[in-house]
Order: C-alpha cells, then structure tokens, then sequence
C-alpha cells in the first residue's frame, strides 16, 4: 500500500459571497451611529437635541481619518508587545493591495478594515449620551480624537488583535462586549466625574422629549446590530454567524420583555422607553457572548441583562453621579453581563470549545473574562478621566450655565430643531389695505 501524501493546506481564495456580505455588514453597522444619534436625540428635552444628534455624527468624520491615518495600523498591525500594533503598509491604507486578503479569510483588507472602522466610530459616539446638556462641541470632538488613540484603538488590539494580550490569554468577545461597549461604558463614568451634573439634576424634569425618536433610533439599533453581530465572524462558511444572527435576535426580544416585566412590578408601566431600553440592553449583553452560547443560553443572557440593567439605571440617583441616557446602566453593565456570563453559559459546541461552568467546563474562561472585563474596564476609566480633566483644564469642557439653561442647541450650533414659528393657522396678509378701525361708539346718558 502507498504511504499517503500529506498536501499543504490551500491559501484561502477571496470569496465573492464573503466579501458582499461583509460589506452590506459593514453599511448596516455605520447605519447604527445615526440610528444612536436618534435614539440618544429622542430622550434629551428640546433644547439639547441637536446638540446630541452632532456628537454622535461628527464621530463619523473625526474617526474615519484617524482609522485611516494612523488608527487601524494601531489595532490591527503587527504586535509590539501585547498592547499595541504598527505595521507601516496599514498607514494611510497606502500598502494595501485591493485584492489582498486579510490573513486566514477569504475577505480583503480593505473590507476588513472598513468593516472594524464602522465599530470604531459608534463606540465614542456611545460616550455622550452621558455628557447631554452641557459639554463643549469643540471640547467633545477633541476628546473623540484623543480618546480613539489612547484608548480605543488600544484596547482593540487587546482583544480582537493577533497578539494582543486578551485575544493570546483567550478572553471571549464575539463582536465587542470588552472592547465597545464596557470600554465605553467606564469612559462615560470617568468623564462625568470630572466635569459633574447637569444643572437641575435630580430637582428639575429632565424626560424625554420625544419618544417616537426614540423607538426609531431603537429600531435602526436593532436592524444594524445584526451586520454588528453576525458580521464579526468575517464569513459564513461554519455556520457561526447564522448562529449569532439568530443569538442576536432572541437575546434582544427576552432582555426587552424582561426589562418590561421588571418596570411593570416596580414602577407599574409598561413604557415605551422601557421597551427601547431593554432591547438595546439585550443587544449589548449578546454581543460578546452571542457566539458562544446557545439560543437558550441566548434568552438566559438577555433576560438576565434586561432586569439588571434596568435595575441599574436607578443607581445614578443613589450615587450622585449624573449618567444623563445611562449609557453606565445599559452599556457598561450590560457588557459586563454578557461578558461574564460567558463563563457560565458558553456551550463549546459555538465558536470555540471554550465551555462555561453549567457544561461542566470548570472555572477556567470566567476568570479569563473576568481579567477582560476589569482590565479594560480599569484601564478606559481612569484614562478617560485623565484626558476629561486635562481638556476641562485647557479648553474648558463644559458650557456656561447661562448657555446650559437656556439651551446648548442655540449656543454651540446657532439652531433649533423644530420651528414653530410656522405652526399653526397663520394670517395670510391681503393685497389691499386693512380698513380703519370705527370710531368707538358712545351712548348718551341722561341726566
């Protein structure tokens, strides 16, 4: 009988199908920042909603050109040391071959890059809806730029980053629970402890001004989490990224009615705002695990995310801390929950053998996602709070109070969002001239 002949592995060949998908994931997941900047514009008052709708949109410009500066290479180039990547080809996308293929995929660089560069954009846009009402818009774009190089870019190396010391010590993140949304979750309690509360906090109404807004923005949310979720397995030839498709869906639909069930004990409502909450609560928890774990697994996850994230939005009043659309009770809990609960509900059966305690996997992966969990948590806050400081010191972060209380849409963008100068039953002017009024007429009295 012939010995057999051991063939080399074929090099992966670019593949259409990934590649279309890929980018059509990569449009869903930049639709995400405008459906953010509706959801976060929806739940400030009137005069602020501008305001809050441009933090999120200048995002998409200032991180754009830093991704392709300098950004991506930080990321995803080649590892110095665990913390950081370099690779010069990666600057200025000016070494790029367009049909190179990112290493072990069928896609190209370009369409990985594009595709990472859209999660780069949403995560310091995620930061302010817990600065509304009172930050500088020249301070906030600065601190976007400052804190996508020292922080964000970083941090996704850890994680995501061949080499990184997270992604080499096995910590589980499908698709950003460390390297997103806790990430931007500690950023928002490091700032708003430096720069303090809103005027009026915890003495004057602060609801939401529009709520259908917010349904909306919960809506695109939703709709772009799938090219978010699904689209980080970067194909779909395993069956993985259907898995997390259908992860994204169900997690999203129990948080939701958890969040619901978990109002309507405590507060006696169903509210709309509650639902909108609790699904995006529900998104953030699958998001790392979604690839892990099982549909049931799935429900366990955002059901449990739902009710304690909803249980955590209240904390700001117990605390003092003035998280303006809790971004801390929704994103930096909920990717602690879905983190962490890896631990516990990872099947092994997913994207990796990795198992969690209840399939009798041992401890091991839940303190791997602990260390994620609170090294980047640790490392986003106290950075966050280092650069909020030194901006507030130079640049001043916060508008004046005159401009706070009267409104920061007109102070820092000389508009308004809605005019209602036009509503309602106007006069319509007539081409000739309006008649004299009639001399006022008297009654004689007698004497």
């Amino acid at each position: 009988m012939a010995p057999a002949v051991t063939l080399a592995a074929e090099a992966p060949k670019l593949s259409s199908a990934n590649t279309g998908f890929m980018l059509i994931c990569s449009a869903l997941v930049m639709l995400m920042t405008p459906g953010l900047a509706f959801f976060y514009g929806g739940m400030v008052r009137v005069k602020s909603t501008l305001n809050m709708l441009m933090m999120s949109f200048i995002s998409l410009g200032i991180v754009t050109i830093l991704w392709v500066l300098y950004g991506f290479s930080l990321a995803f180039g080649t590892d110095r040391g665990s913390f950081i990547g370099w690779t010069s080809d990666f600057v200025g996308f000016g070494g790029i071959g367009k049909t190179e293929l990112w290493p072990g995929y069928t896609i190209p660089v370009f369409v990985f890059a594009v595709f990472q560069l859209m999660f780069a954009i949403i995560t310091p846009a995620l930061i302010s809806g817990a600065l509304a009402d009172r930050v500088k818009f020249s301070a906030w774009a600065l601190f976007i730029a400052l804190w996508a190089t020292v922080v964000y870019f970083p941090v996704a190396h850890w994680v995501w980053g061949t080499g990184g010391w997270a992604y080499e010590l096995g910590v589980i993140d499908f698709a950003g629970g460390t390297a997103v949304h806790i990430n931007a979750g500690a950023a928002a309690l490091g700032v708003i402890l430096v720069i303090g509360k809103r005027i009026g906090f915890k003495k004057d109404p602060m609801r939401p001004h529009n709520l259908p807004l917010v349904m909306l923005g919960a809506g695109l949310l939703w709709f772009g989490w799938f090219g978010f979720n699904a689209g980080s397995w970067l194909g779909n030839d395993d069956g993985v990224g259907a898995l997390m498709f259908v992860n994204t869906q169900v997690a999203t639909a129990a948080a939701m009615l958890a969040w619901l069930a978990y109002e309507k004990i405590r507060h006696g409502a169903f509210t709309t705002l509650g639902a909108a909450s609790g699904a995006v609560a529900g998104l953030v928890a699958i998001t790392p695990s979604g690839g892990a774990v099982t549909p049931l697994g799935a429900i366990a996850v955002g059901a449990i995310a739902g009710v304690l994230c909803a249980m955590a939005v209240g904390l700001k009043y117990r605390f003092g801390y003035d998280d303006s659309l809790d971004v801390i009770g929704v994103h930096l809990v909920g990717g602690i929950v879905g983190s962490l609960l890896i631990g516990f509900f990872a099947s092994g059966q997913g994207q990796s053998a990795a198992k969690g305690l209840f399939y009798g996997g041992g401890p091991a992966q839940l303190w791997k996602q602990c260390a994620g969990v609170f090294a980047v948590l640790a490392y986003s806050l106290i950075v966050s709070a280092i650069l909020a400081f030194l901006l507030d010191k130079t640049l001043g972060m916060r508008v004046t109070e005159d401009e706070e209380v009267s409104g920061i849409d007109q102070a820092q963008h000389a508009e308004t969002a809605y005019d209602f100068s036009g509503a309602g039953g106007g006069v319509v002017a007539s081409a000739a001239p309006a008649p004299a009024p009639a001399a006022p007429q008297t009654r004689k009295v007698d004497a």
